[in-house]
């Protein structure tokens, strides 16, 4: 008999909703591993703290790009959380849940109508509890079609407003978008503020949500924290199908091996396919360069990565406080601890985006397909001072990006870091819609709604007006907007690509699977979501979860 029924490979956004869920019946044992520490770090649960989790030690793994072409051979920081919550102890807050049209094409690509938009809502509801469910307020008449309340999820609005933000969303409507409530009911077309995942001004991660005080008090469940997997324990049985029975784990300085009847790796869209690729399963090739037997010649493995490359314009603004003004001073940041303290609310509350928007590069496209991210505020990239001046910066992302990444270990030694290349900006596609968001944004400026604030366009430059001119200075100005997905991504039986099955099953390279294992987290998505990926990544663990009882009860 096996210690454990189940072993999670990382207790992130996944791995800590699976925890809870599959721990539920007693007779079933769950370890979950996490290579990171608890999350009783403070910055962690004050929303504005990201700011001191990003680039830390304590929190970040600190990963880096290679140079990318696409951004003039620049290297970009990859933040990825490592703590209990994962990058929902790091990231942004912003509840999202893309497109209809998303899920819709997952289906057609998949060969499988269970990853319809109507199929997976019902899995965003079931661990939602959105604000407008509580008592004493309005929902209107279609929040409970769209909406749970009383799940783990919390979803509230924000505790903050900014004159110039607000005058950013007019003018955002002067030009053509139109004002929505709710990004979230399968058309995100619109500007309005986020919804955040917080709960009375602190941060609200999966850890609080899914793993205390439930989880903990089950003898059923065991946690290490401060334990990193370095392989999966996959073997070849006397019928020649592949086995993974365990893990091969660093825990007090020493590797042990844990049995399990199954192993859920929810490690993230970097760390899985790293794990993978040391384990034997992954491309031929490049295990082989590495000296690692080849159990699986999965291509696919570590390719395919997607990610939304935000590009940063910074406007310079007259007649509006921003928060390079009111933190400049001693005085200033006094007042917005103060307000804190006793209130929960103002720019210690605010997630890093506080405005949102969804609409189209240009006229011709069938659906919203940029995204942006309004901030009152300017710096040249996190972690670095604000701007002496006032100003406020709209970041645009493409939604859809068709440029394709990878993720490949650069050795045999589970210490390294694995090479990350998100190849931005490497399709024609990608580069004109960089140009054209860029002249979406600057429509936005110039509407009447702004033009008591002044705006002038310091970064990328209005002086810049060319397609090549837009696409190479955008390559100096963006960053990644923290949304890798893809790398072990689900796929049909016919696909040479697909690392999964559309039930998150691990394929052997031959036309079978491998029992015992499967990848549950943002690597498995086929197409990257139209918005912020955190919440689809927990639908996605909700339906894994599901099945996986099911399965138990046959």
């Amino acid at each position: 008999m096996h210690p454990f029924d189940t072993v999670i490979v990382g207790a992130g956004t996944a791995g800590s909703l699976l925890a809870k869920r599959l721990s539920h019946e007693r007779q079933h044992r769950v370890l979950l591993i996490e290579a990171g520490q608890r999350d009783d770090y403070a910055w962690i649960h004050i929303p504005v703290g990201y700011l001191y989790c990003i680039g830390n030690p304590r929190t970040d793994w600190l990963y880096q790009t290679e140079p990318s072409a696409g951004l003039n051979g620049r290297q970009l920081l990859y933040p990825r959380g490592k703590t209990l919550g994962g990058c929902s102890s790091i990231n942004g807050m912003i509840y999202m849940r893309g497109q209809a049209r998303d899920y819709d094409h997952w289906a057609e690509l998949l060969g499988d109508e269970a990853w319809r938009w109507d199929q997976v809502l019902p899995a965003f509801m079931a661990h939602e509890d959105h604000w407008l469910g509580d008592a004493g307020q309005s929902p209107d008449a279609e929040f409970a079609r769209y909406h749970g309340h009383g799940g783990e999820w919390r979803v509230e609005k924000q505790r903050l407003r900014w004159d110039i933000l607000d005058a950013f969303a007019r003018a955002a409507e002067q030009a053509g978008i139109p004002a929505t409530a709710d990004f979230n009911r399968g058309d995100n077309e619109g500007v309005g503020y986020f919804q955040v995942n917080q709960k009375d001004g602190w941060r609200w991660n999966t850890a609080k949500a899914f793993l205390r005080p439930a989880c903990y008090g089950r003898p059923n469940f065991e946690m290490w924290t401060g334990a990193q997997v370095a392989k999966l324990l996959v073997e070849r049985e006397a019928d020649g199908r592949l086995r993974c029975h365990g893990v091969c784990v660093k825990v007090n300085d020493e590797l042990v091996e844990v049995q399990a009847g199954q192993v859920l790796l929810c490690a993230g869209a970097i760390n899985s396919p790293q794990l993978l690729q040391l384990s034997g399963i992954g491309p031929g090739a490049l295990l082989q360069r590495h000296g690692l037997p080849v159990l699986a010649d999965l291509p696919g493995v570590g390719s395919n990565l997607q990610d939304h490359l935000q590009i940063r314009a910074v406007y310079k603004i007259r007649n509006a406080p921003t928060l390079n003004v009111l933190a400049s001073s001693m005085l200033g940041k006094a007042r917005i601890g103060l307000e804190y303290l006793f209130k929960r609310s103002g720019p210690m509350s605010m997630a890093p985006s506080q405005l949102g928007a969804f609409t189209r590069s240009s006229p011709d496209r069938p659906w919203p397909n940029i995204q942006y991210h309004v901030q009152p505020l300017s710096l040249d990239a996190f972690g670095q001072p604000l701007h002496a001046f006032p100003a406020f910066t709209a970041s645009v992302c493409n939604l859809n990006p068709t440029s394709r990444g990878t993720v490949q270990i650069t050795s045999a030694d589970w210490h390294q870091a694995p090479a990350i290349q998100p190849n931005y900006l490497s399709t024609a596609e990608d580069r004109q819609v960089a140009a054209d968001s860029l002249r979406v944004t600057r429509r936005i400026a110039a509407q009447p709604a702004l033009a008591p604030y002044a705006p002038e366009e310091w970064k990328p430059g209005a002086q810049h007006e060319s397609d090549a001119d837009l696409v190479r200075l955008a390559g100096d100005i963006a960053t990644t907007i923290f949304h890798p997905v893809g790398t072990t991504r689900m796929g049909g039986d016919g696909d040479p690509m697909a690392v999964l099955t559309p039930r998150f099953e691990v394929r052997d390279g031959r036309g079978g699977t491998i029992a015992g294992l499967r990848v549950v987290d943002a690597g498995a998505m086929p197409t990257i979501t139209s918005g912020n990926t955190n919440s689809p990544t927990l639908m996605m663990a909700e339906r894994a979860a599901g099945w996986l009882r099911q399965a138990a009860r046959r």
